[in-house]
């Protein structure tokens, strides 16, 4: 028999005997089984759960209930959007464009009514009256250029009535000059003669043109007697300074 065998069955044997002590140890004689003495105490200590952390409530409201920016019954409040820093500047609204017939113009034969009346005082006087007809201002620059019947020339202007500003006529106002027909006694006119017929016509800014279509203001049936020594006034802007030269 090998010495590993004497061996394995020496450790079997001693094995037995241990138990069997044991066995005999634990009974009594009349076969009860005695307590080995009060069991151990042991002392579990229960696994702890973390607590949990409370759930955050949701902001979002459930479906169907109002929202907490807005109480039951009342609708939120309209907030005002804020232009962009960069938005482009309305401009300001354009005045519409001024009629071409508004602006200031010349007075002349198209725009005025002229009309020319004999006067008492002074005698041997006409009084010119220029109306202007049209829908805007119109300026009477310098004085009448007055041609009477047939002359071939305008008769001279009074420097000294040169009024200190143009003339200017609203829509329907009127501008005057006078015209010395002729001499009061007799002896300084020449060529003195009755004539029947007027034309007036007008001059631009410079004073030395004539601009646009004259008038022709009817004389009386019996015409009007002028000579050598005709002149006339500058336009002026009321009626007395025309009849005082």
């Amino acid at each position: 028999m090998s010495v590993r065998t004497s061996r394995t069955r020496l450790i079997t044997a001693a094995a037995g005997v241990a138990i069997a002590a044991l066995s005999m140890t634990a009974c009594n004689g009349d076969g009860d089984v005695k307590s080995a003495g009060p069991a151990p105490t042991v002392t579990v200590t229960p696994f702890t759960t973390p607590p949990t952390a409370p759930a955050t409530p949701s902001t979002s409201a459930a479906p169907g209930a109002p929202s907490a920016a807005a109480p039951t019954g009342k609708a939120p409040a309209a907030t005002a959007s804020k232009p962009a820093a960069n938005a482009p500047v309305s401009s300001a609204p354009k005045a519409p464009a001024v009629p071409a017939a508004a602006n200031p113009s010349t007075c002349e034969g198209s725009n005025t009514k002229t009309t020319a009346a004999p006067l008492n005082r002074p005698v041997n006087h006409m009084l010119l009256t220029v109306t202007n007809t049209g829908s805007g201002i119109c300026y009477l620059y310098g004085y009448p250029a007055v041609r009477f019947g047939e002359a071939q020339s305008v008769p001279p202007v009074i420097d000294d009535s040169k009024p200190q500003a143009v003339v200017t006529l609203k829509p329907g106002e009127s501008g005057y000059a006078s015209v010395n027909l002729s001499s009061t006694d007799g002896t300084d006119g020449a060529n003195g003669r009755t004539v029947t017929s007027l034309e007036v016509y007008f001059h631009g800014p410079s004073g030395n043109e004539s601009v646009g279509a004259g008038a022709h203001p009817p004389l009386p049936a019996k015409g009007a007697y002028v000579d050598d020594s005709l002149k006339v006034t500058y336009w002026q802007q009321s009626m007395d300074d025309a009849v005082s030269w």
